[in-house]
């Protein structure tokens, strides 16, 4: 099927290429490559333009998604248990109209990917196998190859767009700053392998870059994962959401790898145990802990790994032998660092794995900017709260994806030729890029271990202040040394550091020791915006709609001064 091409013209200075479309999908994990499934049947005459930073569903998170999918497929589950399980594991931030619409058209989209030739795992009796999960109440995670469910789900799709869809597909080029024209964003700039600059105007752009997983020290993100699409959205002038909640998962295999290899959940699920390295349960005598929420189990491991102690996952009772065959990842991964699962203690530590924040969107993907969506993880609708419930990241994709692409053909509209003012305004933005669009490794390295240090699974004040203060000293040096670099893993660190100095409670994810469990702004979402300007500042506060906890009554640990906002460059 031939595509219907963009509008491409002539190339002028300081670009390699300029082209128009109707449609401008940026990312092509799940999130993004659903959405351009739906763009086809909705709108089969226009024009959508696909980029990705490397190949085609071959780079990024979704692909290296261990874990399954949640679905109330079972007789016994249905979606309003899925519904409550994803509130609680939120610790009361869900917004209760977007749980509602995931855990609704979840079976659905199971359904469609079977029929799409998904292979998902059956039991004996030819159904599907429904896996239990961290904090789910129900059996009903669907996994694909035992532990590689992100990596079928992704070839499906991928290979859907590349047979079904008009789209036409730009590997290798990296967005680098969103074009805005009159307050609407008319498409992207974007940087190839050889540094040439491409202007993709557009009526209509989809973010789905993923998360700012890279920013940590220890991270299951692959590399790539800079927070492009937060940066980018940020400086074009969004605002943004619940920026500290960052999920920490807690069994990441703790080997010199970068990054580092997951352990998937599903092994606990099985049976595995939390252990010291004299056998010692991690978390004794409680039934079950194993399979508490992703938050806690991190808590318990890190302060462990404080205390001197090295924490394993033993599967050797569990599973046994068979874990070649029910997690050949799993084993695959541990047999490349020299461990047999089967007869060995698994080294594993916290890492993070996955951002709650983003930018801040409706239920329909919509941003607070006019011609920008944003889907999956970059996107932030409050599906997840304070705290991911697992193997919903997945179906967050596959539900918000296509629903984010049936707004865009709801809103879209045609592209104005390209006029001299808009030229100029591209020219404009293309020299303030100016100079590289990363920063050097040592600088990468000196921000990834601050953010590991201070602003990780368990935080405090002074950490934080810590943090804050180095992270503004980088940025006079890196603006001084390099004029015009993008530093958006730079950017990032900086606003997720200063959301959580507003948040001054443990909740979900965020978890500060110097403060108590409940304040004033329990059930109200952070907001962050950056300032225009040459020297944009960064403000963190919260929004004025507070969201009925479901959380049961807890003790404040001791009293913590509340602030409404911080405002500091």
């Amino acid at each position: 099927m031939p595509p219907a091409a963009a509008e491409v013209h002539a190339a002028e200075p300081p670009f390699a290429s300029v082209r128009t479309t109707d449609v401008l999908v940026i990312g092509s994990g799940i999130a993004g490559l659903s959405a351009t499934l739906e763009l086809e049947r909705i709108l089969p005459g226009s024009r959508v333009v696909v980029l990705t930073r490397e190949k085609l569903g071959g780079n990024g998170a979704s692909p290296l998604a261990q874990g399954g999918i949640a679905a109330a497929l079972d007789p016994s589950d249905s979606p309003s248990l899925h519904a409550a399980d994803t509130a609680r594991a939120a610790d009361g931030l869900a917004r209760e109209e977007v749980v509602e619409i995931l855990t609704r058209d979840g079976p659905a989209q199971v359904r469609q990917l079977i029929e799409m030739g998904v292979k998902f795992d059956l039991d004996s009796s030819g159904e599907l196998a429904l896996g239990l999960e961290g904090a789910h109440s129900r059996r009903r995670i669907v996994h694909a190859g035992g532990d590689g469910t992100g990596a079928e789900v992704t070839r499906a799709l991928r290979d859907a767009v590349r047979t079904g869809t008009r789209a036409e597909v730009f590997d290798h080029l990296r967005a680098v700053e969103l074009f805005v024209v009159d307050g609407r964003v008319r498409g992207v700039l974007a940087i190839d392998e050889a540094e040439g600059l491409h202007l993709v105007r557009a009526a209509a752009t989809l973010l789905a870059t993923g998360g700012p997983g890279r920013v940590y020290l220890k991270t299951t993100a692959p590399r790539g994962l800079d927070g492009d699409g937060l940066a980018m959205a940020a400086r074009a002038g969004a605002r943004l959401r619940d920026l500290e909640f960052v999920q920490f998962h807690p069994t990441a295999l703790d080997v010199n790898a970068d990054p580092l290899p997951l352990i998937t959940e599903a092994l606990r699920g099985s049976g595995a145990l939390l252990v010291d390295g004299a056998g010692r349960r991690i978390l004794p005598g409680e039934e079950g802990a194993e399979l508490t929420s992703r938050d806690r189990l991190a808590r318990a491991i890190w302060l462990s790994m404080q205390a001197g102690r090295r924490v394993f996952l033993d599967a050797r009772e569990s599973t046994g032998a068979r874990v070649r065959e029910r997690f050949p990842g799993v084993f695959r991964t541990c047999r490349a660092h020299g461990i047999d699962p089967a007869i060995e203690l698994i080294p594993v530590t916290p890492a993070a794995h996955y951002h709650m924040g983003g930018v801040l969107v409706d239920s329909e993907g919509r941003s607070s900017l006019d011609g920008l969506w944003a889907v999956g993880e970059v996107g932030a609708s409050g599906v997840h709260g304070a705290n991911r419930l697992a193997s919903n990241s997945l179906l967050e994709g596959l539900v918000f994806g296509p629903r984010a692409a049936r707004s865009v053909g709801e809103s879209l509209r045609p592209v104005p030729a390209l006029g001299a003012a808009e030229r100029r305004g591209a020219a404009e933005l293309a020299r303030g890029i100016g100079g590289p669009t990363g920063l050097s490794d040592a600088v990468t390295l000196e921000i990834r271990t601050l953010l590991w240090n201070h602003v990780g699974v368990i935080r405090d004040e002074a950490g934080l202040r810590t943090a804050d203060e180095a992270l503004d000293r980088i940025e006079r040096r890196v603006s001084s040394e390099v004029p015009g670099c993008r530093r958006n893993l730079l950017v990032c660190a900086r606003m997720i550091t200063r959301a959580a100095l507003v948040r001054k409670e443990s909740l979900g994810s965020h978890w500060r020791s110097d403060a108590r469990t409940t304040s004033a702004w329990s059930g109200r979402h952070s907001v962050v915006t950056l300032t225009p300007g040459p020297t944009p500042r960064i403000v963190a506060e919260f929004d004025r709609e507070r969201r009925r906890s479901r959380r049961p009554p807890t003790a404040s640990r001791k009293p913590s001064r509340e602030s409404g906002g911080v405002r500091t460059s």
